[in-house]
C-alpha cells in the first residue's frame, strides 16, 4: 500500500484478509497473479472467498481464493474489461449477488458479473473521482470529487442532488451512515482534516464539522452501523480516531484518540459475525503498515466469558442476498436478512493483549459508550507481530539473577572492549572464561562450582601474547579453550580438572593458515572437532583440530564478515557480510556461496541465527539510520530477501541472539546494554518480553541440562557484570509445581555430546542428536495430572436471592450479634480466681475494749 490510488489499500471478510502492496508478502499470506497495479478490491459480503480487484489495466477481476495452506487460484474466476481508463475504486453491491459498482477518474458504471457489459454508465464527473459508497439496501450511490462535489446518485444515470463539498482541493471520501445521512472526509480552507455530517435529503447545508489536525494525510473513514462507530485514520499518520454518529446533537462525540506505534497504510473492518462476543468486542480494526497487519480490538468493559450482552449486539445482516442483480435492476430493494451474533464463531481470532499488538489511546475523551481499546505493549514488544496469531505460553516468562551465594564477586581488570564480533566472555555448564585487560592476552577461568568473592592477589592466567579476537569453548569438551587472536593464529588450550592452579603459557596446538586477523570462530554442532574461523582475509576456514589442519577454504565474501553460524542440522554455514550479503553455504560441495541475498544495510554489526528447525535465518543487525533492525530471512529463496523485517530499538551494540530450539524462544541481548527481550518464534507467531537488569557485559547461555525443572526454569545464562559473575534463570509462571511440565519442557537434543567424528563428517556423514527427557523420576508429567473438580468461589445466586421471613431475618441479626459479643455459655473470667477454703472462714463475736490510764 506504499502507492497512490484512491481504493482503499485492504479489505477483511470473515476467514481472510486482502491487501495490495508493491512489497514482498509476509510468511502467512499469498499472492495473487495480478499482472498490473492493484487500485482497490473488495470482498463480496455473501462470500468469503470471492475477492474483486480493479487494476490499472482497466479491467476488474473476480478471484475465487482458498484458505492459506492450499493453492490460490492462477486465473481470475471473471474478468470484467470496463475500458474507462485506470479503474480506482470497486464495491459489492450489499444487497444484491453478483452486482458491482466500478469507478474510474471520473465515471462510475455498475456491473452485473454474468454479463459482457455494464447495467448502466453513470454520468461524468467534472473532476477527479476520489469516493464512492453504497446506501445500506443499495438503492442509492454516493460519490465524492476533486472538485468539491457531494452527488447523490440514483443507479438510473440521474444524478438525483449535487452540493459543494469541503472547501479543500484535495483528497476526499464519502461514507452512509445510519438515519439517511452521509459522512464526508476532506480538508477546509485552512487545510485541516475535517469531517462533515449530511442529511442525505437536504445537501444544501452539512449538519455538522469537525476539524481535525493540520495534515497533508488522507482521511480513510471507517463505519460500523450497528454500534454507529465511525473510525478515521490518515494514511500515513499514527492516529486512529474514534467518534460515535448519533442521529441528534451532539452528532459526532469522540470515543478514543488512539496514537499507534506505526503508520498506517489501510484500514479495514472485520465483519460482525467474526468478533469474540464472549469478550464484548464491539469493533475489530485491521491496520496496514509498512512490515505487517496490526489487529485493533476495541472492547466494552463489562464482566466477560458468562452471558450473551444483546444490548451490545444487535441482529447483524447475514451471508444472504436479499435480491439478485436482475432483480435489482428492475428496480426492486431489499434489505438483506439480519441474524444474532450470539451464533457467530470467530475465524479470525482475537489477539490478546498481552501478545498480539492491540494499541491503546494516549488519550481518552467523550466516553459516551464506554468503548477502549486495548492495551498495547511496550516498545521493544512491538519489533515483529503476529498477523492473527494466538496466546503464548511464555508471555510471562522472566528473568531473574540467582541468589548471592552462586556468584562469583570481586572481578577486576575486565576487558570491556572485545571486538564486535565476540560474545565479550564464553561459558559452559562447568567454568567460565573471561579476558583481562592485561598485556599479552590473558583469559582468567573460574569453576561455577567454586562461587564466592575472589582473592585481591594476582590470579592464574592464560597467556595468548597477542590480543583476543575472540574465543569459544568445545561444546563437546568442557576442559578445552579455543581462542582466536590478532596474529592470524588460533591456539587450542587444554583446562586441568579442578580449574586453573597456574598460569599456561603453551598452548596445545596452534591452528595457522589465515593471512589476516580473525573475526571469529564457531564450532560444529554435531561434529567432535571440526571448527569454523572468518577472518580479515575475507575467507572462512574449517580445521580439523584433531590434527590441526585446515580441511575447507570458504570464499565469495567481499568485506569484513560480521557473523556466521551452523544449521541446525549441521550441514550448511550461514554468513552475514558488511557487504550488505547474507550468504548460505555447503561447505562439503563447493567453496563459493549456493545462495545469497540482501542482508542488513547498516555497517556497524550484525548476528545471524537459524530459527524454526532450520527453515529460517534471523538476522539482528542495523539499518541505514543506525537502528537496530531484526531480519527474517527463508533459508530457500535468500534471494528475494527478508521476509519480515522490522526495528527493534536504538542502541549502539549489536544484539547477540540465542534461540531455545526446544521453546521456540528467542533471547536477544548485548554488551553493555540494560534489556534483555525474550521473543517467542513460530513462524508468524511473535511473542516478546522485556526484563531489565543492571548494566551488564553480556550474557552467555548455558546446555538445557542446567536447567532447575523443579522450578520450571526454561533457560539458564550466566551474566558478566563489571566485578560479577552471577547466573540467570529464565522462568515460566505455573501454579502446579509439583509436577513436571511437560508441555514446556519436550524431549531435548543432547547437543553436548558429539554424534560423529570432523573426519566422517567430511566424508559426507550427517548426525544427528539423541534426546533425553529432562523430567525427574520422582516428578508426574502435568498432562498426567489427576483433574480437579471445579471449586465453586460464590454461592450460587439464589443463595442470596431467596425469599427469608422474619422469624429468620431475626435469627440470623441474632447471631451476628452474639458472634460480636461472644459465646454467651463461656464462664465469666472472674470464676476462675482462686479463693479460701470453707473451712478457712472463722466467724468472731466482735466485743468492745475499755483502756484505763495506768495510775503509776
Amino acid at each position: 500500500g506504499s502507492f497512490s490510488s484512491q481504493g482503499k489499500h485492504m479489505k477483511s471478510s470473515c476467514s481472510l484478509v486482502a491487501f495490495n502492496t508493491d512489497q514482498a508478502v509476509c510468511p502467512n499470506s499469498l499472492s495473487l497473479p495480478v499482472p498490473d497495479l492493484v487500485t482497490d478490491l473488495d470482498f463480496s459480503p455473501f462470500d468469503d472467498y470471492l475477492l474483486a480487484t480493479c487494476s490499472a489495466d482497466e479491467t476488474v477481476k473476480l478471484w475465487r481464493v482458498c484458505d492459506l495452506d492450499q493453492d490460490q487460484p492462477s486465473n481470475a474466476e471473471v474478468t470484467l474489461s470496463a475500458a474507462d481508463g485506470r479503474l480506482e475504486i470497486v464495491l459489492f453491491h450489499p444487497a444484491a449477488s453478483g452486482l458491482l459498482a466500478v469507478a474510474s477518474a471520473r465515471g462510475v458504471q455498475v456491473w452485473d458479473v454474468t454479463r459482457d457489459t455494464a447495467l448502466t454508465v453513470l454520468e461524468q464527473h467534472e473532476d477527479q473521482l476520489q469516493g464512492l459508497a453504497w446506501k445500506e439496501d443499495g438503492s442509492l450511490l454516493a460519490s465524492s470529487c476533486k472538485h468539491y462535489e457531494i452527488k447523490k446518485i440514483m443507479c438510473l444515470s440521474v444524478s438525483l442532488q449535487c452540493v459543494q463539498g469541503h472547501q479543500g482541493n484535495r483528497d476526499s471520501r464519502v461514507l452512509w451512515v445510519k438515519d439517511d445521512n452521509l459522512l464526508t472526509t476532506g480538508f477546509n480552507q485552512m487545510r485541516q482534516q475535517e469531517v462533515r455530517l449530511w442529511d442525505s435529503r437536504k445537501l444544501s447545508s452539512s449538519l455538522s464539522s469537525l476539524s481535525l489536525a493540520t495534515s497533508n494525510a488522507t482521511l480513510m473513514p471507517l463505519f460500523d452501523p450497528d454500534s454507529g462507530l465511525l473510525i478515521v485514520s490518515g494514511n500515513g499518520e499514527s492516529v486512529i480516531d474514534c467518534f460515535e454518529v448519533n442521529s441528534s446533537e451532539p452528532f459526532l462525540s469522540q470515543v478514543s484518540h488512539c496514537l499507534t506505534d506505526v503508520s498506517t497504510r489501510g484500514v479495514a473492518l472485520v465483519p460482525k459475525l467474526a468478533l469474540d462476543v464472549s469478550c464484548c468486542e464491539v469493533l475489530r480494526l485491521m491496520q496496514l503498515s509498512d512490515n505487517f497487519i496490526v489487529p485493533i480490538s476495541y472492547q466494552v468493559p463489562r464482566k466477560a466469558g458468562q452471558d450473551f450482552h444483546a444490548d451490545l449486539y444487535p441482529d447483524t445482516v447475514g451471508h444472504t442476498p436479499a435480491v439478485t442483480a436482475e432483480d435489482w435492476w428492475k428496480g426492486e430493494n431489499k434489505q438483506v436478512v439480519t441474524s444474532s451474533a450470539s451464533t457467530s464463531s470467530s475465524p479470525l481470532s482475537t489477539p490478546s493483549s498481552s501478545a498480539a499488538p492491540s494499541r491503546s489511546p494516549s488519550s481518552t475523551s467523550g466516553l459516551s459508550s464506554g468503548f477502549l481499546p486495548s492495551p498495547s505493549p511496550s516498545q521493544s514488544s512491538r519489533a515483529i507481530h503476529s498477523m492473527l496469531g494466538p496466546s503464548s505460553k511464555f508471555r510471562h516468562i522472566q528473568g531473574a539473577v540467582l541468589h548471592r551465594d552462586t556468584h562469583i564477586t570481586n572481578l577486576r581488570g575486565l576487558h570491556l572492549t572485545t571486538p564486535g564480533e565476540c560474545d565479550g566472555f564464553c561459558a559452559n555448564g562447568q567454568r567460565v572464561a573471561v579476558p583481562l585487560a592485561i598485556a599479552g592476552g590473558q583469559i582468567a577461568v573460574f569453576e561455577l562450582s567454586q562461587p564466592g568473592k575472589l582473592p585481591d592477589t594476582a590470579l592464574p592466567t592464560i597467556q595468548n601474547s597477542v590480543n583476543v579476537a575472540d574465543f569459544c569453548w568445545d561444546p563437546f569438551d568442557t576442559h578445552k579453550l579455543v581462542v582466536a587472536g590478532d596474529d592470524a593464529k588460533i591456539r587450542v588450550w587444554q583446562i586441568p580438572k579442578g580449574g586453573l592452579t597456574e598460569t599456561l603459557t603453551e598452548p596445545e596446538r596452534v591452528l595457522r593458515g589465515h593471512t589476516e586477523k580473525i573475526y571469529s570462530i564457531k564450532f560444529h554442532p554435531h561434529a567432535s572437532g571440526l571448527l569454523a574461523s572468518s577472518s580479515y582475509d575475507l575467507t572462512v576456514r574449517l580445521w580439523n583440530l584433531e590434527t590441526g589442519e585446515e580441511v575447507k577454504r570458504l570464499s565469495g565474501h567481499q568485506d569484513q564478515i560480521f557473523g556466521m553460524a551452523w544449521s541446525p542440522d549441521g550441514k550448511l554455514l550461514a554468513t552475514v557480510c558488511k557487504d550488505g550479503k547474507v550468504r548460505l553455504y555447503d561447505p562439503r560441495k563447493s567453496t563459493l556461496p549456493i545462495q545469497e541475498g540482501p542482508g542488513p544495510e547498516g555497517q556497524r554489526g550484525a548476528r545471524v541465527v537459524w530459527v524454526c528447525d532450520g527453515k529460517y535465518l534471523l538476522v539482528s543487525g542495523f539499518d541505514s539510520r543506525s537502528e537496530r533492525q531484526l531480519y527474517l530471512f527463508s533459508a530457500e529463496s535468500l534471494a528475494s530477501g527478508s521476509v519480515v523485517s522490522a526495528p527493534a530499538d536504538v542502541s549502539p551494540s549489536t544484539l547477540i541472539p540465542f534461540y531455545d530450539p526446544d521453546t521456540s524462544v528467542l533471547i536477544l541481548t548485548g554488551k553493555v546494554c540494560e534489556c534483555v527481550p525474550l521473543l517467542r518464534n513460530k513462524i508468524g507467531h511473535w511473542f516478546i518480553v522485556t526484563n531489565r537488569f543492571i548494566q551488564q557485559c553480556g550474557l552467555c547461555f548455558l546446555p538445557k541440562a542446567e536447567c532447575n525443572v523443579r522450578d520450571v526454569e526454561v533457560a539458564r545464562a550466566i551474566r558478566l557484570g563489571k566485578t560479577t559473575i552471577e547466573p540467570v534463570a529464565f522462568r515460566v509462571p505455573r501454579v502446579k509445581k509439583e509436577f513436571f511440565q511437560d508441555d514446556v519442557f519436550p524431549e531435548t537434543a543432547v547437543w553436548w555430546d558429539a554424534s560423529l567424528t570432523a573426519a566422517a563428517w567430511l566424508s559426507g556423514s550427517n548426525g544427528q542428536h539423541r534426546k533425553i527427557s529432562l523430567r525427574p523420576n520422582d516428578m508426574t508429567p502435568v498432562s498426567e495430572a489427576p483433574k480437579e473438580a471445579p471449586v465453586r468461589k460464590y454461592l450460587p445466586s439464589s443463595v442470596y436471592l431467596e425469599e427469608k421471613t422474619d422469624e429468620q431475618k431475626k435469627e440470623e441479626l441474632l447471631s451476628a450479634m452474639v458472634a460480636k459479643l461472644g459465646n454467651r455459655e463461656d464462664p465469666l473470667p472472674q470464676e476462675s480466681y482462686e479463693g479460701v477454703d470453707e473451712d478457712e472462714w472463722v466467724s468472731k463475736e466482735l466485743t468492745p475494749q475499755t483502756h484505763t490510764p495506768d495510775d503509776s
